[in-house]
């Protein structure tokens, strides 16, 4: 038997596949897994020039992959002035300053990253940017990308004033007299973002690659861009992952999720279909359809079967934004189907979330079952007699588990304003999993770390990871929780499904060699560490892409 590339040995190896084997070695020869077993088992296939990494009691798993993802805005943010990092508006005031003077050239100040938490009512004001920045334009978008922070000279170049009206899928945050007062919310953001200089493709792509680096640094190997096509301040990424293609830059194995633009209906699907075919190279291929089917519940756009409560416990007149209309989606589904198209649905709220699952039903009806795997990702507030639907439909339940725990943008601008029973329908992955729906995971960065391990840590514990906790918080809906086996499952397997790369997502013979080695065993140790966890080594095909520096 000819000598492996590379070998694993010493350590713990979580399969991630259905029998969930022991292991503690692994060979890799040509970029494929040709052995799993015992340190004994591999020990021939050890030659003069085997690479041989000695976990050490360490723990080897398949690579991450994230189902829902924009790793080209989270290379921007890195790029430009990047607010995550932050918590209080005093420290994005001060950044913002520092950015602008850095950049005082730039025709516009850009970035973005900030949480509504930080301010009253979630909403900043154009009054405190301009003490900032007064001589220019500022777009910097809020950390979920449904909202944007404007100062008074990007309001001015816009037009936008007390007789603007608010468009259909957004809302122009006012003051009393009826003033904006610079946060805009949802499809508001393009009142302003219709203005912004375009972003070269070759910006794009250095954004895409330092995305990756810092991907593959979480052990991220693979992922779904959750928008390519022309959305907020970013310009369409489809270009860049070209770019990073044809020069061999892209070691990701990454699915586009094609933009379904809500202004416009089924007269953009021959479109879609033109850009699948030309958007498809290397390790890149965009074969799902992005529908942003709502917005979130902080500003009241997310959709809801029921109105939002004014935050006393009474109904107001407003349940939220459905921003594709019902009879459009349904008459959508079917052909995008029919196509061959993915369908990956956003549903943050209970009504957006059953239009979803009842679009797919239409599809079913008109096509047939098929192998398409549908998912719907956020799922945060899902009516219990929804749940059941994901595992009749085959609709796969696509977690953003880091939110699934109590902070202060939960506490204060979600509970309130959904009330009872609603507040107790979040993110209900246990029952999910108990209905027996197939999950799979991501983490929606930049809105948030793209660090599976944290999310991972919160669908276990329903309580923020280390590091991250913003206040003394009990466990968030424990009822909810899943087990740690479960849910590295759907960060691996799980999103190998969805993204159709069925020679991934586990560690047995014959599949590629897309792994990760972990600091730690992370069940030998409290559940209250997983989010301790770090990655040392990521490889992909058996190629090392990522090394810390104590790996």
């Amino acid at each position: 038997m000819p000598h492996a590339d590379l070998v694993f040995t010493g350590g713990p190896v979580f399969t991630s596949n259905t029998v969930r084997s022991r292991a503690s070695a692994v060979a890799v020869t040509g970029g494929r897994i040709v052995a799993v077993g015992s340190d004994d088992d591999v020990r021939e296939l050890i030659g003069a020039s085997t690479e041989v990494v000695d976990l050490t009691g360490r723990m080897l798993l398949p690579g991450f992959q994230d189902a829902h993802v924009h790793p080209v805005w989270g290379g921007l943010d890195l790029m430009r002035c990047d607010l995550s990092p932050l918590g209080t508006e005093p420290e994005y005031l001060a950044r913002i300053g520092e950015y602008a003077a850095a950049h005082a050239d730039d025709e516009w100040v850009l970035g973005g990253g900030w949480q509504m938490s930080a301010f009253p009512g979630g909403t900043p004001t154009a009054a405190a940017l301009d003490r900032v920045v007064p001589d220019r334009p500022a777009f910097l978008p809020n950390r979920d990308g449904h909202g944007a922070w404007v100062n008074s000279a990007a309001l001015r170049l816009a037009g936008i004033d007390r007789d603007t009206p608010d468009p259909a899928d957004g809302r122009i945050e006012r003051d009393a007299s009826g003033e904006p007062t610079g946060t805009l919310h949802e499809g508001a953001m393009s009142l302003v973002n219709r203005h912004l200089p375009e972003t070269s493709v070759e910006t794009l792509t250095e954004a895409l690659l330092l995305g990756q680096q810092y991907l593959h640094s979480f052990g991220v190997t693979a992922w779904q861009d959750a928008i390519v096509g022309s959305y907020g301040d970013a310009g369409d990424p489809g270009p860049a992952y070209l770019a990073a293609a044809a020069s061999g830059k892209l070691t990701a194995r990454v699915v586009g999720a094609l933009w379904w633009d809500r202004t416009a209906g089924l007269e953009q699907i021959p479109s879609l279909v033109e850009r699948r075919e030309r958007y498809r190279g290397g390790r890149f291929a965009a074969t799902s359809i992005k529908i942003m089917q709502d917005g979130v519940a902080e500003n009241f756009t997310a959709s809801m079967l029921e109105p939002y409560c004014d935050g006393h416990g009474h109904f107001t007149d407003n349940s939220g934004i459905s921003f594709v209309p019902p009879e459009r989606l349904n008459a959508a589904a079917p052909q995008l189907d029919a196509l061959g198209f993915q369908l990956h649905f956003h549903a943050i709220g209970d009504r957006a979330v059953r239009e979803c699952l009842d679009a797919v039903q239409h599809a079913i009806a008109a096509n047939g079952r098929n192998d398409h795997r549908h998912h719907i990702a956020h799922i945060q507030v899902v009516h219990p007699e929804d749940v059941p639907r994901f595992r009749e439909l085959g609709v796969v339940a696509n977690m953003q588990s880091l939110w699934a725990a109590l902070e202060p943008q939960m506490v204060d601008l979600t509970l309130p304003f959904l009330g009872s029973p609603r507040d107790a329908w979040q993110y209900p992955f246990g029952d999910l999993l108990r209905s027996g729906a197939v999950l799979a995971a991501g983490s929606d960065w930049s809105v948030s770390t793209p660090d599976p391990l944290a999310a991972i840590h919160v669908a276990v514990n329903r309580l923020a990871p280390p590091g991250h906790e913003e206040g003394d918080y009990d466990a968030f809906l424990p009822e909810q929780a899943i087990d740690l086996a479960t849910s590295l499952t759907a960060y691996t397997a799980g999103s190998a499904f969805v993204n159709h790369l069925d020679d991934t997502g586990t560690i047995e013979v014959g599949k590629l060699a897309d792994l990760v080695v972990l600091d730690r065993d992370p069940f030998a140790g409290p559940p209250s560490q997983i989010g301790a966890t770090r990655v040392l080594q990521t490889f992909v095909e058996g190629e090392r892409v990522y090394a810390s520096p104590d790996a």
